[in-house]
Order: C-alpha cells, then sequence, then structure tokens
C-alpha cells in the first residue's frame, strides 16, 4: 500500500517533520509518500494562503494518480482543497483537521483545540462545525506562534502543554486536538504532562488513509464528487483543465484501471 502525505505548503523540512510522524504510525508493508507542495505559500496561515495552495496540492495528487497511489493525506489543519483532491482520486483522501476531530470525538466528551495564529481560529471552528456534532468542540486556543518559527521555538513543547492545560480547565474538555501539522512531534510530552489524550492530525489521518484503502473504501463518485466536467483552463491554470471524463466503469475496486481524470499537465 502507498499513502502520499501532501504538504500544501512549500517547506521542506516542514514536510519531514510531518512525513517522520506519518510513517511511526503506518502499518507493516505501508509506504509513506511524503512531498512538498510545488508552488504556493512557504506557510499557511490565511485564506489568502490556503486558496493559493490548492494549485500544487492538486498537482502533487495527479502525479500520485499517475504513480498508482492508494489514497492521501492533506497535511494542513485547514485542510485546504479537500473536496477538491477527492474529485481528482481514485483512492480515499483524508485531511488532518477531518482526521484528529473525528477521533477527539471518539475519545472524550469534548475536545480544545490549539493552533498556531489567532487569526486561524474562527477556520477551525468553521471545520469543526463541519466534521463533529454540536458541542464536541468546546475551544480553539491560539499560541500565536507563526507555523515557520515552530520548530525553532526551544520551548515549543512546554508553552503549547502550558496553553492545552488551560484549555482543558476553562472548556471542560477531554482531549486535546494540535492545530497544525508542524506541531505533530509533540503529542507524547503534551499527552504526558497533561495526562489526557492528545491528538495529532497527521497520525490520525494516515490511519484513517490505511484502514479505508484496507477496507476496500474510496470516495464515492455519485454526483459531488463525480469526476469534474472537462472545460478548458487559462492563464497559469491551463494544465489543471480535464480532458477526459471518467465513466461508470469507476464502480470498480479502488485500483481501477480507469482514472477519475486525465489533465493535461
Amino acid at each position: 500500500m502507498r499513502i502520499r502525505v501532501v504538504n500544501p505548503n512549500t517547506t521542506a523540512a516542514m514536510t519531514e517533520l510531518i512525513g517522520a510522524s506519518a510513517r511511526a504510525v503506518a502499518g507493516p508493508g505501508v509506504l509513506v509518500d511524503a512531498v512538498t507542495s510545488a508552488t504556493g505559500p512557504a506557510s499557511i496561515e490565511s485564506h489568502y494562503d490556503e486558496a493559493l495552495s490548492v494549485p500544487g496540492l492538486l498537482a502533487a495528487i495527479a502525479d500520485g494518480e499517475a504513480c498508482d497511489v492508494d489514497g492521501y493525506v492533506v497535511a494542513c489543519f485547514g485542510d485546504p482543497g479537500l473536496d477538491a483532491a477527492r474529485e481528482l482520486a481514485r483512492g480515499p483522501v483524508v485531511g488532518i483537521a477531518e482526521a484528529a476531530m473525528h477521533a477527539a470525538a471518539l475519545l472524550g466528551r469534548g475536545f480544545s483545540i490549539v493552533t498556531t495564529l489567532d487569526r486561524t481560529r474562527g477556520r477551525a471552528w468553521e471545520l469543526a462545525h463541519r466534521y463533529t456534532a454540536p458541542g464536541a468542540c468546546r475551544g480553539v486556543h491560539a499560541c500565536d506562534i507563526p507555523v515557520l518559527e515552530l520548530d525553532a521555538d526551544p520551548h515549543l513543547a512546554d508553552r503549547v502543554a502550558a496553553l492545552a492545560g488551560l484549555a482543558l480547565e476553562e472548556d471542560g474538555s477531554d482531549v486535546i486536538v494540535l492545530g497544525c501539522a508542524g506541531m505533530s512531534g509533540l503529542c507524547e510530552a503534551v499527552s504526558a504532562r497533561l495526562g489526557v489524550p492528545v491528538v495529532d492530525g497527521v497520525g490520525a489521518a494516515t490511519l484513517l488513509v490505511q484502514s479505508l484503502v484496507t477496507l476496500g473504501l474510496r470516495t464515492s463518485v455519485r454526483n459531488e464528487y463525480a469526476p469534474p466536467l472537462p472545460k478548458p483552463y487559462t492563464g497559469a491554470l491551463a494544465g489543471f483543465g480535464m480532458t477526459m471524463q471518467q465513466g461508470s466503469a469507476q464502480s470498480g475496486s479502488a485500483k481501477s484501471p480507469v482514472s477519475r481524470g486525465s489533465r493535461a499537465m
């Protein structure tokens, strides 16, 4: 089984951290292919960043389709381009915020999210409302450390643990979700300090994709997640136009030889 973990930003050092977190949980015989987006922002900390990260993400998934990748992880807590990626890929595609929040909802009556910048809290709340039942997410807290400064902070684990502890008390929650792929190496340290489950979305998403592939499950191609209709794209996005529409033959296995869409990239 081959799982591609896509870092939608262009910072290779973060991809190395993400890849290590994914490989640490992957089962025997699972090859984790961690890739850095070839185009887009160095970090994703705004709606603008998120929008401009999507073409690079989709290009990485299109390349994965040509290499027979079985499933994908979108390794950014905003889950950018997740719906579009599902239209493109044969196998399952899971976002790390989606996986982390679903996992957290199984581990306690409520969870709190600890993320990076305050300006990203709205997006985290939006995704929590989409992914989980009302009341499951009890708070979103920002440590106000920019993404690109996470690995340079020698006190990062302490700062995140302190904020997470405050979140548990203020929110009355039982579980902590780490709200950035760049925090994926902190689970063990924060959990040991607080005595509660701490969920990293990279690991959770990797195992969820692995499970879906093992079960022979993939994204439905009925209605919304069907391949996009063929049409020309212009300008810088000219290479993203679909050149072939997938038909009903896609109802076969996850390794169907019929691709969801062939692009002219």
